[in-house]
């Protein structure tokens, strides 16, 4: 809601789309078509032309779509940081408080020391719930596990199913054609849904909405047990929100079109490009290694006509490939 608007951009008034659909299709509309749906240029979809202030022009739609969903995306990345600031600001202070109380009550943050005990208290979870289980896995989760752990992990999931439950997974794009993921999916029967991203955020399970497990270091030797409702809210909601903006993998599977020679891996990449990263950093929160990394940037390269990195940001900024309508 902005100013007295009662509607969000995502909502526009009925007045309000139809005048942004002419000054679309005409160029312009006069300032005063304008007067009862200010929401048009509260929102930045209309703006006074610079020659003659009363005419209004319109953001080409592309461009306005561009910036309003960066601007939900940043929002996602500020929530998130908030949730991890939140979750080591308290997590000293409810232990404390646990040792305070001296209860059996169970703590609402615990900290799960080593593999063994990290799954026994996942396999607990999962076998007292009836509801759903909610999954981010990035690509390095799922390389690390064994044929036996895998096999271990179907088995439990299918339990689930079976009780009523249903399954949500988001991965990276780079495990879209994975065949041991492919086939674990081909081999659950019930509610179950797979999407992808070219960025996740770290290892995440929501069981129930009850208890989540989130990561406590690098090398996941270290995991934290959340039975706090804030913080579990939190999770869903940032789940939530990187599910629809994620394609569907499975059972659906939704193919990314290529622009213009240039395929969705390689705008995920020119959109880090432009931004200054490295190869290794670009590798890295693609889910990919460094030599694939760098075989996809000489494709866009070539593809685009550039002869120098320099020249290669300016180029990817010219074509419009980082549009979302291209």
């Amino acid at each position: 809601m902005t100013g007295a608007h009662a509607h969000g951009v995502e909502d526009l008034c009925d007045a309000g789309t139809r005048l942004y659909e002419r000054a679309v299709k005409e160029g312009r509309v006069r300032a005063e078509d304008a007067a009862a749906t200010p929401c048009l240029l509260d929102f930045g979809l209309l703006h006074p032309m610079v020659e003659d202030l009363d005419w209004l022009e319109p953001v080409s739609p592309a461009l306005a779509l561009r910036r309003l969903l960066r601007t939900s995306e940043d929002r996602i990345a500020d929530e998130r940081r908030r949730g991890e600031r939140l979750a080591e600001t308290f997590e000293p202070l409810l232990r404390i408080d646990a040792r305070a109380r001296e209860t059996t009550a169970t703590p609402t943050l615990t900290v799960l020391s080593g593999i063994e005990r990290i799954n026994a208290a996942l396999n607990q979870a999962l076998a007292e719930a009836s509801r759903e289980l909610l999954a981010i896995q990035p690509h390095t989760t799922h390389t690390q596990l064994t044929a036996d752990r895998l096999a271990a992990a179907l088995a439990r999931d299918q339990l689930l199913l079976d009780r009523g439950g249903r399954i949500r997974t988001l991965y990276q794009h780079t495990l879209r054609h994975a065949p041991s993921v492919l086939a674990r999916y081909e081999q659950l029967v019930g509610d179950v849904e797979a999407r992808t991203l070219d960025e996740v955020t770290d290892r995440l399970l929501i069981v129930d909405r009850a208890v989540a497990f989130v990561p406590a270091n690098a090398d996941r030797s270290l995991a934290l047990e959340v039975r706090n409702h804030a913080l579990i809210a939190f999770f869903v909601t940032t789940f939530d929100r990187l599910w629809q903006l994620a394609t569907p993998m499975y059972p659906e599977v939704v193919h990314r079109p290529s622009l213009n020679g240039v395929t969705p891996r390689q705008r995920a990449i020119a959109a880090l490009l432009v931004e200054g990263h490295t190869d290794a950093v670009i590798a890295d929160r693609l889910g990919m290694n460094i030599r694939t990394a760098r075989v996809h940037i000489a494709k866009l390269a070539a593809t685009l006509g550039s002869e120098s990195r320099a020249q290669l940001g300016y180029l990817i900024g010219q074509s419009g490939i980082l549009d979302p309508e291209g």
